[in-house]
């Protein structure tokens, strides 16, 4: 069972911080220099309409997966190691931010577009990129955490 937490728990990570780094370091400056607002928008409403449900999976998935595995191993919320208690706080920040996303910027950004304001839903998927942002950064900053300090926990503990 270990195992199968293991790969749900990462394989979540990676497909939600890897569209994030997609959508962030290729797709938005190719469609910023080469499409008008009037596609780039409808654009980015379909890309997100893709990919939105799939972070909502892959949240499910990282809540079951990292509390069955930390509880399993650790017993107690107590006896988290300091960087399973990063990973889980940063994690609750990035899940917040994107609920925010999502109910907020994201939903008042298609009212916008079905509406033809095309200046307000520019300004909600400024606020969107600004939040995913953000949440990329954080993303990689839990990879990292996860990666150096599961290797230290083992290290120190054999």
């Amino acid at each position: 069972m270990m195992t199968i937490a293991i790969t749900l728990h990462v394989l979540s990570a990676v497909i939600w911080v890897g569209g994030m780094f997609f959508a962030w370091m290729a797709l938005r400056p190719v469609a910023a220099n080469l499409l008008e607002p009037a596609v780039r928008l409808p654009l980015w409403q379909g890309v997100f309409g893709k990919f939105f449900p799939w972070v909502w999976v892959c949240i499910l998935s990282l809540l079951g997966s990292g509390y069955w595995m930390a509880l399993t191993l650790f017993g107690s919320f107590g006896n988290f190691p300091h960087f399973v208690s990063i990973m889980q706080g940063i994690g609750i920040i990035m899940m917040l931010l994107f609920a925010h996303i999502f109910f907020a910027p994201y939903r008042r950004m298609k009212q916008a577009l079905v509406a033809g304001d095309l200046p307000t839903a520019g300004k909600k998927l400024a606020q969107i990129r600004m939040i995913i942002g953000i949440n990329l950064i954080l993303g990689l900053v839990v990879v990292v955490v996860g990666t150096a300090g599961d290797s230290l926990f083992h290290l120190m503990n054999h």
